[in-house]
């Protein structure tokens, strides 16, 4: 089966696609299309993980590009948030800073090492589940501002900062104890 084809991997490259859109509905004040489309793309994420084990279409194009465009829609949507004054720069930069850094390093580990397995940590799922909630209170509350919203839009994206910091933390020491641990396998393979 060709991998550009399968059910699940279209549903992510439709994730991708949404993401331009989202961005121009944002800087030109859409704020209640920039919500709706969010929903899209989150409605999405959610389908292509599980069309993916109900149809037996799991691919390892969609095991590294569905991360991805998650990392893409998420950061993407801090800056353009930050850029119209909706995010703050902290939050902003810890996010940012974090999601490149991983992949920077995921990158350089494969490339390096051939190391593959990325698995998020239970702190990772923890900061994205946050960054998604903050996200959705944030556009939410550019058209729509009752005082819950606004709370959740506050302890959200405190959560995120604490929950950025955190995984980030996780996962650089994560990625310390495997490379400790693959240090000897190469020694005693060179010996």
């Amino acid at each position: 089966m060709n991998a550009f084809r399968a059910t699940p991997n279209q549903l992510t490259f439709l994730r991708l696609c949404i993401i331009p859109f989202l961005v121009l509905a944002i800087l030109d004040g859409y704020y209640r299309t920039a919500f709706a489309l969010f929903l899209v793309a989150g409605i999405t994420d959610g389908l292509d993980g599980l069309l993916a084990r109900v149809l037996h279409q799991r691919t390892v194009l969609g095991q590294y590009l569905d991360p991805v465009a998650d990392k893409l829609l998420l950061s993407t949507l801090f800056l353009v948030l930050h850029h119209e004054g909706a995010i703050s720069r902290k939050v902003t930069v810890l996010v940012f800073a974090r999601d490149l850094g991983i992949l920077v390093i995921a990158a350089i580990l494969y490339a390096g090492m051939g190391m593959r397995n990325f698995r998020p940590s239970l702190f990772g799922k923890a900061n994205t589940l946050a960054q998604i909630v903050a996200l959705v209170s944030v556009l939410l509350s550019c058209f729509y501002a009752p005082e819950w919203v606004m709370l959740v839009k506050h302890w959200s994206l405190q959560a995120t900062i604490v929950l950025t910091v955190v995984s980030g933390f996780h996962y650089a020491w994560r990625v310390g104890r495997r490379l400790g641990a693959s240090a000897p396998m190469e020694a005693e393979r060179r010996a």
